[in-house]
């Protein structure tokens, strides 16, 4: 089920945004969540990347790392001034996640270095029982995020060629 929100005061200049999904552990599940994601970001008019990118590592970790059959995980966006927060929330609690430097000639386990990268804060936040949720805030108004493409449609640039 897919909720979004939208507080009464959205008609002013800093709407409160929210948007969240629950989706099967699987990498289907995963791909599904940076579609969504992405979508939902171009309906917001917000930057598309690295968010996608983001969104696509928390998914893809839990859906290959925390994977219990019968239990979903959910990926919540909010939208709070100019932070934008991702989480996603999984069932293995006993299951931290923290970055590693994998082998040059390793095919996967780079997803945390990514995250790390990409976002400017990012965190685990344990519970309730048996759950963890990890998170990352990117914000909006920085330079290297501000200038990324925000996903409107029809939208050109305004500055001057030359």
């Amino acid at each position: 089920m897919i909720h979004e929100t939208a507080a009464p005061e959205a008609r002013l200049a800093d709407p409160i945004r929210n948007f969240s999904v629950q989706l099967s552990p699987t990498p289907r599940g995963a791909r599904l969540a940076r579609l969504l994601a992405t979508e939902q970001l171009r309906s917001w008019e917000l930057p598309l990347d690295p968010a996608r990118q983001v969104v696509a590592e928390l998914a893809a970790n839990a859906a290959t790392h925390s994977r219990v059959p019968g239990r979903d995980f959910r990926l919540v966006l909010y939208v709070v001034g100019s932070t934008l927060r991702i989480e996603v929330t999984d069932t293995c609690g006993d299951r931290l996640p923290h970055p590693q430097e994998p082998a040059p000639d390793a095919e996967s386990g780079r997803g945390l270095v990514l995250v790390e990268a990409l976002a400017d804060r990012w965190g685990v936040t344990q519970g309730p029982r048996p759950r963890k949720t990890v998170w990352a805030e990117l914000n909006l108004a920085s330079p290297e995020h501000r200038n990324a493409c925000s996903g409107a449609r029809g939208a050109l640039s305004q500055e001057p060629r030359g």
